[in-house]
């Protein structure tokens, strides 16, 4: 297995900006780091069961994501964009402080948003295909390959959160901008997932 090729898509895939991403920032910049890691462990556990079904179930996943494609990629788009208009409308209701706790399970929201994400599903299905199933065959290392795709996605969701619990003063002082851009850049995801 070339590890280096696959340590280089994994992180460069994980850590680029992406609707994930995105939320991380986001949550992490309205309620904190600490409140934000429900999300970030979702996103991993999601990510964890996408891959570790997508190294299972391959050849079947390969054959009917065509026929599935066009409608997860209309469902995730909408979703998506939802996403972006709660953002843009969104107020922090704290005096420069994070005492707000989130009003929906943020870990149920990043494991679920995963498997309406078509950027991750094609990841997975890519990831798995390209550098997983041609070199090992039991089902031991494919559990292993999804943990530690799981552990990189977290690391990746923790980054993004992190920087929007190290810059939250600032991006409280420029809520209204941070939104906006936020909102911006998850409809830039929307359309390029759609196009």
């Amino acid at each position: 297995m070339p590890f280096i090729s696959f340590f280089t898509y994994a992180f460069v895939n994980s850590f680029t900006p992406g609707p994930n991403n995105f939320m991380a920032l986001a949550y992490a910049n309205k309620y904190g780091f600490k409140r934000s890691l429900p999300f970030c462990i979702g996103v991993s556990i999601g990510f964890f069961t996408i891959v570790l079904l997508s190294s299972i179930f391959n050849i079947f996943l390969v054959k009917i994501l065509p026929s599935i494609q066009l409608a997860l990629t209309i469902f995730g788009v909408i979703y998506m964009l939802y996403l972006a208009y709660k953002i843009l409308t969104s107020r922090i209701e704290t005096n420069g402080e994070t005492d707000n706790k989130p009003k929906t399970n943020l870990l149920f929201i990043g494991v679920v948003m995963q498997f309406i994400n078509p950027k991750a599903i094609l990841y997975g299905i890519t990831v798995v295909g390209t550098f997983i199933l041609p070199y090992f065959e039991s089902y031991l290392s494919y559990l292993l390959f999804s943990l530690l795709l799981g552990f990189i996605g977290l690391l990746s969701a923790c980054t993004w959160s992190l920087f929007g619990s190290v810059f939250q003063k600032y991006l409280i002082k420029y809520e209204r901008v941070f939104n906006v851009v936020m909102a911006l850049l998850l409809v830039y995801s929307a359309i390029s997932i759609a196009i």
